[in-house]
This record gives structure tokens, sequence and C-alpha cells, in this order.
């Protein structure tokens, strides 16, 4: 379980606090979706649950722990929303063995099965795939640190609708083992997937509205 209590981020160089007295909770092997417009603080906000900023206030809980940031690195995985852009290895085994050279071949190919690339040989360069593959190499290198917690950001951003229908049907699979949490502009697709989603503007959580498990 996922908790936020009273989160507010406000950077000393920002006039205004970019998130504020953000609250929800997050059930396990639940996705939840977070629902706004570019320059709303919805990448902020994973940034700090993914551990990379600290907030001005507030408290984030797993179950009853509360976390440091450096809990935060060890609990959750982030997808940028661009993630070619943060790919450092030459290959896709490189990639996924990036700081781990032990991990052994079995779990890199239990890794790339679970997010639909088995196919692909290890020797592929991620710059080769395509948008969609891209989005899949980048939650299989977050899914091989085995998280608890799989944070998206923009995850159907500038894919096809074949592509996005595809991998809307992964982020469903993969919440049967991980508790998702993702933030979009792009609600109705994942809306189909979604256990709870909120709307977020201007740094303000709000709407909070129980969806059916698809």
């Amino acid at each position: 379980m996922l908790k936020l209590k009273q989160l507010s981020y406000h950077p000393p160089a920002t006039p205004q606090a970019i998130l504020r007295d953000i609250s929800l909770e997050l059930a396990p092997q639940q996705l939840g979706l977070i629902i706004g417009p570019s320059g709303s603080g919805k990448t902020t906000l994973l940034e700090i649950l993914a551990g990379l900023a600290s907030p001005t206030a507030g408290k984030i809980f797993w179950h009853t722990q509360e976390l440091t940031p450096q809990h935060l690195q060890q609990l959750a995985g982030l997808v940028f929303q661009f993630p070619d852009r943060y790919f450092c290895g030459g290959t896709i085994l490189e990639e996924l063995r990036l700081g781990h050279p032990e991990i052994p071949l079995d779990r890199v190919e239990q890794a790339l099965d679970s997010v639909g690339l088995s196919d692909l040989p290890f020797h592929t360069r991620p710059q080769s795939l395509s948008g969609g593959q891209q989005r899949r190499l980048a939650l299989a290198v977050q899914l091989i640190r085995q998280p608890y917690l799989l944070l998206l950001d923009e995850p159907t951003a500038g894919l096809d609708w074949s592509m996005r229908q595809q991998l809307i049907s992964l982020l469903g699979k993969l919440k049967q083992d991980w508790s998702l949490l993702i933030v979009t502009h792009e609600a109705p697709e994942l809306q189909t997937i979604a256990d709870s989603t909120w709307h977020l503007d201007h740094g303000t959580l709000t709407d909070t509205v129980p969806l059916m498990t698809a």
C-alpha cells in the first residue's frame, strides 16, 4: 500500500509550489491513474516517488513504513516519457544488465518475456527499436530490478493506435504482480485498466473517481 500524506514541493527558485498538499492511497496490485495537463506537476510527483527529489513537506509510506528518497530508489522503478533518451547500453543485454553485470541470462529472458520482447536477439541495439518496443524495454529495465511500485510518465505518448493498445494490454497484465502509478494527459484508453483515478491541476490533486477493475 502506497500512501502519500499532505505532500508538497516548493523549490526555493519558484514563486509558487509545484505540488500542494497531495494525499492518495494505492493498494498493492492496483493501477492508479493521475490525469492532468502539461505543467500540472505530474512528472515532478513521479520524480519524488522515485527518490529523485525530496518533498518540501509531507510524508510517503509503503504500508506503515515511512520512506526516505533512498528507500524510494529501491522500492520504485520509473519509466520516463521518452525512455530512448536514457538508454546507455549498446545492446538490450547491456541495457538490462547496466550496473548489474552479474544478472543471469534466465532473469534477462524472463524480463524480456514479461514485456513481450522475448523474440529480440540480445545484441539488438535499443536505439533501433520502434517507439512501442522502446517503452517495453524501459519497462523490462525496471522489472529486472524487481521493484514493488512501477511509475510511468505518459506511457502512450507518441505511439500509434496499435502500439497504444498493445502497451495498455501489457500494463493491465503487469498490475497482477505490481502496483502501478501512471501520469498522463491522455486519459480515455488508460482509464479502461485503472482501478483509481485522480486529477492533478496546478499542483492540486482532486476528483478521486473509483473505477471498476478492468
